[in-house]
């Protein structure tokens, strides 16, 4: 891949967020990555709903969007910023849209779109191979620890003495009650 459309892919990734445990490209940066106004994207949208099922496209909740305001990713209200909730476009939906703006740009970012989900895809398999190979280290080590642990208290074991009851030497009389040795002494 050349160094350009590296940047422009690694670009783009950076944009992907993830939403309702999908990676998603909001409406704002897929306008700008498209050179379109956000609402001439979203008419487009709107004009072709048949083409953008729900898991292409879907509009945020209102507490998805203020937590992505939080995060400073959309512009605050009052501030000439946006009027209504925005759009979150899956790697699907993106292309799609590309394919309904028709315009060279367009085609030509849905490239770069299309590497970057990619890519992000590919990590996070990496990452999810990383994470089992993990776990399966830590559960060795667990087996590992616990057959120490036995080791250590085996030794321990061996290394006291056992504690066995100090052996008297010498006659032992029982003691007898009183009646009882009257009663020895009458036969």
């Amino acid at each position: 891949m050349p160094r350009k459309t590296a940047l422009a892919a690694k670009s783009i990734e950076n944009r992907i967020l993830l939403v309702r445990g999908q990676k998603v490209l909001l409406d704002i940066q897929l306008a700008a990555l498209y050179g379109v106004e956000v609402r001439a994207l979203n008419q487009a949208i709107k004009r072709n709903e048949k083409r953008f099922p729900s898991d292409f496209v879907f509009q945020l909740t209102s507490e998805e969007s203020e937590t992505l305001r939080s995060q400073t990713v959309i512009s605050k209200p009052g501030g000439g910023g946006r009027r209504y909730l925005p759009y979150a476009f899956t790697e699907h939906g993106a292309i799609m849209a590309a394919s309904v703006l028709n315009s060279p740009r367009a085609v030509e970012m849905s490239i770069f779109v299309v590497r970057a989900f990619v890519r992000l895809r590919e990590t996070l398999a990496r990452h999810k191979a990383l994470a089992a190979k993990l776990a399966q280290l830590e559960q060795k080590l667990e087996t590992h620890d616990r057959t120490i642990d036995d080791i250590i208290k085996a030794i321990r074991a061996l290394m006291t003495s056992p504690e066995k009851p100090a052996r008297q030497i010498g006659f032992r009389a029982q003691a007898v009650s009183a009646p009882k040795m009257l009663e020895a002494g009458k036969t």
